[in-house]
């Protein structure tokens, strides 16, 4: 990287986009290293930091004017709150403090890491605790001892102690490991389970601190006095206060040289002439030996050795079993395939055999007819728990993307031998192999794990009848997340819809149906959920099916439902930091298709699901019986419907609700008759919605480009309720876009010739560039205009879990 002083570039890292300056500036004037050079270690150390910095809120230490010298060091502060100029594409968490609340950055990715270097963030501390997907903090998942040399003793010193250390935490099943700290001393590291508070182990670190004195008084010092440290070994403790931070392992330090944090050796520490090291030191090492400081990978023997060996538990939704689990039987006879959207496309075939599941990647899958034959590669055998296992497997661990099930069954052995296997599959009923299907793998090269094989179909069926060459199976699974589909219209998915009301309708409908109901009205999006075989199944209102949009609704023991299946109708919020339903957040999740970008997003915007009513239950249909019955179904099949799901209360009494729902801020209430029946896809007067904001969902039609500062963007869109084939005119919306929100419109809207609306007023039509009536939005405004327009509309966001049939006037 070079540039001259004060020359600014924007360089890509990633998928992202970083604006960079002065890279010629020198930050540690000894050595003459750069801005440049920090940037370029932060890029290349990355993939061993990001992994000490997940999930844990970030404290910057920043030297704006470089560190100085030994003689003369500049003056640097910490920073806590992400600075208002940071790009919004880094997820923040909300911690409060005596002062206030601040907003830390959670660092995710590289771009971020070349950020806070670009801004002269050079050291990152970090606690012994982390954030889970909701935002809310788990136990400690280490224990750190800061190993500080007081005057007349230094590394060696500090690496007997270590030892001593390292002795007792073995004793307690706990394996501690070195990092020599880059400013004085030794951090040692122990991974815990994350089951106990932080205090709770503060209290088991000060023991240990207290032991290790009472044993070495002549080396080790335990309390905080610095009178008591001279010639001694200072064993900090404190540092697993939940309110303390460590500088974390392979963050630089703001010392006169570019020392580094660096994760070491128990070998390294043996030796006479240990010294901290440099970051070009750190980036060597680093591509010599990888990471000593990653948690030791369970290996042992057996034959899901090599599984283990690939995945951590606390890394993947993957089951990761401590060793094969027979089932009692010499070989079982289920299998599944899973279709697996990794880095490339494959399907996997795993057939159950000696308590484990022997498996095949195939990139083609299940050839189509008897002619084909399809390359298969053995993999490493998987823990029998993975027969109904789908989900995301995250970025950066083994086997990361999106797995669903194609299909599952029993199987028939015919063959069985270290080179041919022929067995028989049986399928769901209506799974996509479409009947017994008989099926040959031979191998052609090598043993074992990555051995090749030829995938063949053949001419025989299970009841050993010649089978035809056609038609092709071809293989069903949800639509690729990069490319959304709506599955066929289902009906029994339809969701029944309200009317825009007015509170004295509200209390005449009240008045009819003899007890009062009323709901909260919750700001999401609408989503009928479809629980069966233990998986929860999600669509929208649109009809696409947004299961893998949202996997902390979704992968396996997310849900639980007391039921074998049932179909239930809720709602999908995302909360702010007051706990309230936010439209606007729920944005950054509800348009995500991709899997690593859904991955990324979820810890930092995570949803929850509201059920309010059960329209199935182990195949009785309910949609007949009155809305009270079909409550009572759901609170009894969602007594404990899991984590991030909830049934929300019912209200008896509309003023108090109204009254709460605007302490709240929420957006209204809706008011049901208790014996009304569900009326699958109508929108029924039984219903009655009452909105404290005003908000109306809208056909984009047009655009007025943008000037001034939005020239060569969109200005303005021109917006329309369907009628009959036009579009009615209502409005426009220059309001309350943020400039991803422009950038993803300008991909997202599809030029026309001829204008979709009725009729459009001249000062608007004479600028429009009209655009295919196909793309719902939602705003919100003051009031109708005599004439039918919106007044004063805001934009909230996209909807597209509607379609332009859904819209109508509110």
């Amino acid at each position: 990287m070079a540039g001259g002083e004060g020359a600014a570039q924007t360089v890509r890292v990633g998928s992202r986009r970083v604006r960079i300056t002065n890279l010629d500036k020198v930050v540690y004037p000894e050595t003459g290293t750069t801005k440049g050079e920090v940037i370029g270690y932060y890029s290349r150390i990355a993939p061993l930091l990001l992994p000490h910095l997940a999930d844990r809120p970030v404290t910057r230490k920043r030297w704006v004017d470089g560190v100085g010298t030994a003689d003369d060091p500049a003056p640097s502060f910490f920073a806590k709150d992400l600075e208002a100029g940071a790009p919004d594409w880094i997820p923040r968490r909300r911690i409060e403090h005596s002062t206030g609340a601040k907003e830390y950055p959670i660092v995710e990715e590289t771009a971020a890491l070349v950020y806070l270097a670009q801004v002269a963030s050079l050291e990152l501390h970090v606690p012994q605790w982390t954030f889970d997907a909701r935002g809310e903090r788990r136990g400690p998942n280490r224990l750190v001892l800061d190993l500080d040399p007081g005057p007349g003793v230094g590394l060696p010193e500090c690496a007997e102690v270590a030892r001593w250390a390292r002795s007792i935490l073995g004793g307690m099943g706990l394996e501690p490991l070195p990092v020599t700290s880059g400013s004085k001393g030794i951090h040692l590291y122990a991974a815990l389970p994350g089951d106990q508070s932080s205090d709770a182990i503060s209290a088991v670190a000060r023991e240990l601190a207290r032991a290790l004195e009472a044993d070495h008084p002549d080396l080790v010092v335990s309390t905080m006095s610095k009178a008591a440290r001279p010639g001694k070994v200072f064993v900090d403790w404190s540092q697993n206060n939940g309110k303390k931070t460590t500088v974390s392992p392979y963050s630089l330090r703001g010392r006169a040289r570019p020392w580094v944090a660096a994760p070491r050796t128990w070998e390294e520490l043996d030796d006479p002439d240990l010294r901290h090291l440099l970051l070009d030191e750190v980036l060597e090492r680093a591509e010599r030996i990888g990471d000593p400081l990653a948690p030791p990978v369970p290996r042992g023997e057996g034959p899901l050795a090599s599984y283990i060996a690939k995945r951590r538990a606390d890394r993947t939704p993957e089951p990761v079993p401590e060793s094969a689990r027979p089932d009692g039987t010499e070989h079982g006879n289920r299998f599944v395939i899973q279709e697996h959207h990794a880095t490339r496309l494959h399907w996997d075939v795993r057939l159950e055999r000696d308590g484990v599941l022997v498996n095949w990647a195939v990139p083609k899958g299940i050839p189509s007819t008897t002619t084909k034959n399809n390359l298969a590669v053995q993999t490493e055998n998987h823990p029998i728990e993975y027969l109904d296992f789908h989900g995301v497997i995250p970025k950066g661990q083994y086997g990361a993307g999106v797995m669903t099930i194609w299909d599952a069954g029993t199987y028939e052995t015919h063959k069985w031998r270290d080179d041919e296997i022929i067995v028989t599959l049986t399928g769901r009923e209506d799974g996509p192999l479409g009947g017994p299907v008989r099926v040959a793998l031979i191998r052609t090269d090598g043993q074992g794990e990555k051995s090749s094989w030829l995938l063949h179909r053949t001419k025989t069926d299970a009841l050993g009848a010649p089978q035809p060459d056609g038609p092709p199976v071809v293989p069903w699974s949800e639509p690729p997340l990069d490319e959304p589909a709506a599955p066929p219209a289902d009906d029994r998915f339809a969701p029944m819809l309200a009317v825009a009301g007015t509170a004295p309708a509200a209390r005449d409908l009240i008045r009819r149906g003899g007890d009062p109901w009323v709901e909260f009205k919750w700001d999401g999006v609408r989503a009928v959920a479809h629980w069966s075989g233990g998986v929860l199944r999600l669509r929208a209102r649109s009809g696409t099916d947004i299961t893998l949009r949202y996997p902390e609704l979704s992968n396996p023991g997310a849900a639980r439902i007391d039921a074998d299946e049932a179909v239930l109708d809720g709602e999908i919020v995302a909360l702010d930091a007051a706990g309230r339903p936010s439209f606007s957040r729920l944005q950054e999740r509800m348009h995500l298709t991709r899997a690593m970008d859904i991955q990324r997003v979820a810890p930092r915007v995570p949803v929850r699901l509201y059920l309010f009513d059960a329209l199935e239950v182990d195949g009785r249909d309910l949609t007949g019986r009155p809305l009270s019955e079909r409550r009572a179904a759901l609170e009894r099949v969602a007594a404990d419907p899991g984590a991030a799901i909830d049934v929300p209360p019912v209200a008896d009494d509309l003023d108090v609700a109204l009254e709460t729902a605007r302490r709240l801020d929420l957006e209204g209430v809706v008011v049901k008759d208790p014996r009304s029946p569900y009326r699958r896809g109508v929108r029924s007067e039984e219903w009655l919605k009452l909105k404290l904001t005003r908000t109306q969902s809208v056909v984009i039609g047009g655009i007025n480009p943008g000037q001034g500062n939005r020239e060569g963007t969109i200005g303005s869109l021109l917006l329309g309720i369907p009628d009959g084939d036009r579009l009615r005119y209502v409005g426009k919306v220059g309001t309350g876009f943020g400039e991803r929100e422009l950038r993803r419109l300008q991909d997202l809207l599809r030029p026309v010739g001829d204008s979709p609306f009725a009729e459009v007023p001249r000062p608007q039509a004479r600028l429009a560039r009209w655009v295919a009536p196909e793309h719902v939005a939602e705003v919100e405004f003051s009031e109708w205009t005599p004439g039918g327009n919106l007044r004063h509309p805001r934009w909230r966001g996209l909807r597209p879990d509607l379609t332009p049939g859904d819209v109508v006037a509110e």
